[in-house]
């Protein structure tokens, strides 16, 4: 890992001025940005999709199939490796019943609170995943950690506190970041050693299998999936497919690449300010004093850890 961007060397009673990002370190920041932009843009096109008609499940369905298509020729152009069949089992598992699950409550969560309140709470997850961590895989809590708790809890007291928001929204969104805390720590386990590209098309392929599955029975119920009635609405759904999930994914891996895991994290904290200014800007939603101060406090001890974090990757 090359030096911190902040590291000086003195020289006599004159600071050396630190050197200047690596090109490599450079393109690693753009693409983390592309991809939290990406990522936090697809709040925004769900509910354009729901605008023009579709119901979660279509979402979902065209969502992972799409995806699952496209990384599917990019591991295939790229010849990526792919696990033996029994990690592979594991890690479509993982992503057929803890993706999914984390889909539908984020999804749902947009139908009873605002984009922007989403947003913020499912951004939690990093500190459910430290806690998760030092339960079940024995890491460390530092007094770092614990600091960052404090923060992320005070934040989230102030956030759904604060207003606007059906409660049960507010509680499928703080389900989906348990639920993707949960999925990261098995996935920690599952997937040592698996190429990022190819855990990525099995997750979408799991839960292309699961949502399939969900529509035929819902089909048999009598309840069909509802599709988008303008063309609006299936640009929105191609775009949560394609930008939010495809390029999100593999900008992501690539800026991880440069950076590490530790600064990749930290960058990544872009991604509900990104919801919350689109939010303002397309939706109209406003937030209170009292959430914005909670979406400070919790963006706040995220990146508290993920500085940490990032210092502490060799």
């Amino acid at each position: 890992m090359s030096q911190s961007p902040h590291a000086h060397a003195p020289c006599g009673d004159v600071a050396v001025m630190p050197p200047a990002p690596r090109p490599s370190a450079w393109a690693g920041v753009a693409l983390i940005a592309v991809s939290a932009s990406a990522f936090g843009a697809m709040a925004i096109f769900a509910r354009a999709a729901a605008a023009s008609g579709a119901d979660i499940f279509a979402m979902l369905l065209f969502r992972f199939f799409v995806a699952a298509i496209l990384l599917l020729a990019w591991c295939r152009l790229q010849r990526v490796r792919f696990p033996s069949r029994r990690q592979a089992l594991g890690i479509a598992l993982m992503g057929g019943i803890g993706y999914v699950g984390q889909s539908l409550c984020y999804f749902g969560a947009l139908q009873y609170a605002q984009a922007s309140l989403v947003a913020l709470l499912l951004y939690l997850y990093p500190v459910f995943v430290t806690i998760l961590a030092a339960i079940f895989l024995h890491e460390r809590l530092t007094p770092v950690t614990l600091g960052a708790l404090v923060l992320c809890s005070l934040g989230t007291a102030l956030t759904v506190g604060g207003g606007q928001g059906q409660p049960l929204g507010m509680a499928l969104a703080v389900a989906a970041a348990l639920i993707y805390s949960g999925y990261i720590v098995i996935g920690a386990r599952l997937t040592r050693g698996v190429d990022a590209r190819a855990t990525a098309t099995l997750v979408c392929l799991a839960a292309t299998v699961s949502f399939g599955g969900m529509a035929a029975v819902r089909a048999m119920q009598g309840r069909s999936l509802q599709w988008p009635e303008a063309a609006g609405g299936w640009a929105a759904l191609a775009a949560i497919a394609v930008c939010s999930t495809v390029v999100a994914i593999l900008t992501f891996f690539a800026g991880l690449q440069r950076l590490g895991a530790g600064r990749a994290s930290m960058l990544s904290t872009l991604e509900p300010v990104v919801t919350v200014c689109l939010a303002a800007m397309l939706l109209g939603e406003t937030l209170t004093a009292a959430q914005l101060g909670g979406g400070v406090l919790i963006l706040a001890g995220v990146v508290w850890l993920s500085a940490r974090g990032a210092a502490a990757t060799p």
